[in-house]
């Protein structure tokens, strides 16, 4: 069949239950209601500190043929996901899914769990390396499933993905498991990724390095949720969690995209008191934080609030008024860890109020502006952010199609060319965030409008900012290195990329 994007999705997918095609960004109108765990019971005194990682699984009942999660927001400095696989593997069990909210390059240490049948599926935001290699190989069971942040969310809050065990590294943790990300060693932040896991899974064990005297506050997590309790020497190396402030780039050619991008912002009609942002942690989003900080300064304008994973020049601009409060899923580097921790202005937030689009209202939907970036886009203004130009799985759906649907004004920023290939295709390899979503591609060469937007272009006449089709910018990539081989590939799908709603926007085939 093929669906709203263009796409052709198999009537049948191995592992897919209900193969839904993707509609349209709103066309699909949620039924029934959402899911809960099992009623749990705690008798007064009861323990819920157990001795190792063993113990936990052996008293959350964990079996054959289950679902496991995790968060990610230890990015490369993650040692929970993969001392929980290695304790699994020892205990003789098989047949799981593993359900991170995303995995990264540390976590190839599972690969041979994989190999050896202990995990057989995956659904998660997206892959790197190794991981994501594996991924496109075909070797798992079921092909893998990659969800956006708002669209897990959506699943787990619907029964779609049903965790039967949630392993919750906790910065800090009381010893009745209220749990917050701001305290310990191995702090990183906002834990909102974990929030939904927490609440929804039949069983949850947190597992901490920093244990401290009950009660633990401000409290992310909340004892009420939590089953078990493991305590380790080390759940993180605090280097690959988070960095000191992520660095303005100096590339020029980042430099001069983030200045059409502030430009497209400033002449867009949203560049105004009370407007609401979320730039990316990439090297042009940081330096068009500064561009934007400079004009807001130069203007007199403050923010509403800004949103999303939180960076420094973020954190900057709350301190001197400029945005008058954030919302954080989750935090890139230190400043922005110091911030929650210490800022009233600067608020937690759980990936589903972050941007679920299948509840009273995530709060991308105030968005007004939005910086994503991409691996590549077409003339219909589809983005990947997914697969690489050989078709193997490398990057993360994360929140793109969520705020790309709620804001105002979603501008995306790509080189023209990355290496020798040009980044404006007839079509993308893989589409993970829809066109009708994308209203203005940034290059450095460059700026294309949606044609669904004449606000925009009427807006942009006379400002000096570099605007042209969709198809002269692609011509000029193509007169500089060359239209690209089609990528071939098999009949077999190896993953599938919902959309936010649980719709099939994508399918990924194993490449040949």
């Amino acid at each position: 069949m093929i669906n709203a994007a263009g796409r052709i999705i198999p009537d049948q997918i191995t592992g897919v239950a209900d193969v839904r095609p993707y509609a349209g960004p709103f066309a699909t109108i949620p039924t029934g209601r959402m899911v809960g765990p099992k009623i749990r019971v705690n008798k007064p005194k009861s323990e819920k500190i157990v001795k190792s990682i063993e113990q936990a699984i052996e008293a959350a009942g964990l079996k054959d043929g289950m679902t496991i999660s995790f968060h990610h927001h230890f990015r490369n400095g993650d040692y929970v996901l993969n001392l929980v696989v290695a304790a699994i593997a020892q205990k003789g069990i098989k047949g799981l899914t593993l359900a991170p909210s995303s995995l990264n390059d540390i976590n190839e240490a599972i690969i041979p769990f994989i190999e050896q049948g202990i995990i057989t599926a995956i659904e998660t935001s997206g892959g790197r390396g190794k991981l994501g290699r594996l991924m496109t190989s075909g070797q798992l069971a079921k092909p893998v499933v990659i969800r956006s942040h708002g669209g897990r969310a959506r699943a787990i809050e619907a029964g779609d993905l049903k965790i039967d065990v949630a392993f919750i590294g906790a910065p800090c943790c009381d010893s009745y498991g209220n749990m917050n990300g701001i305290n310990g060693r191995s702090a990183c932040g906002s834990m909102g990724y974990a929030m939904v896991d927490a609440a929804y899974a039949e069983k949850v064990v947190a597992i901490t390095d920093n244990l401290v005297p009950h009660p633990v506050y401000p409290i992310s997590i909340p004892q009420t949720q939590v089953d078990f309790i493991v305590v380790l020497d080390s759940i993180g190396d605090p280097q690959g969690i988070a960095s000191g402030a992520l660095r303005i780039s100096r590339d020029p050619r980042e430099l001069l995209i983030a200045e059409y991008a502030t430009g497209v912002i400033e002449h867009s009609g949203y560049f105004k008191e009370g407007w609401s942002l979320q730039l990316g942690s990439g090297g042009a989003s940081l330096a068009a934080a500064k561009f934007i900080k400079e004009k807001m300064l130069a203007q007199g304008i403050a923010a509403s609030f800004g949103v999303g994973g939180i960076t420094a020049p973020f954190v900057d601009m709350l301190e001197q008024g400029l945005i008058k409060t954030i919302f954080d899923v989750q935090d890139f580097d230190l400043p922005s860890i110091e911030s929650l921790k210490n800022n009233p202005n600067h608020l937690e937030m759980s990936a589903s109020y972050y941007a679920n689009p299948h509840n009273g209202g995530p709060i991308v939907n105030n968005l007004d502006v939005v910086i994503l970036s991409a691996t590549e886009v077409d003339v219909d203004f589809n983005v990947n952010v997914i697969t690489d130009s050989n078709g193997v799985i490398m990057g993360a759906s994360g929140g793109h199609s969520d705020t790309a649907a709620g804001a105002n004004l979603a501008i995306v920023v790509a080189p023209l060319l990355r290496g020798r290939l040009p980044m404006v295709l007839d079509k993308v390899n893989t589409i993970v965030t829809p066109g009708e979503t994308v209203d203005v591609i940034v290059t450095e060469r460059g700026i294309a409008v949606n044609p669904r937007r004449t606000d925009l272009i009427d807006n942009f006449k006379g400002t000096g900012l570099p605007v042209m089709s969709i198809h002269d910018l692609q011509r000029l990539a193509y007169d500089m290195a060359g239209k690209p081989e089609t990528i071939a590939v098999s009949d077999e799908v190896v993953a599938v990329v919902e959309y936010r709603d649980g719709t099939i926007i994508d399918v990924v085939r194993k490449p040949l």
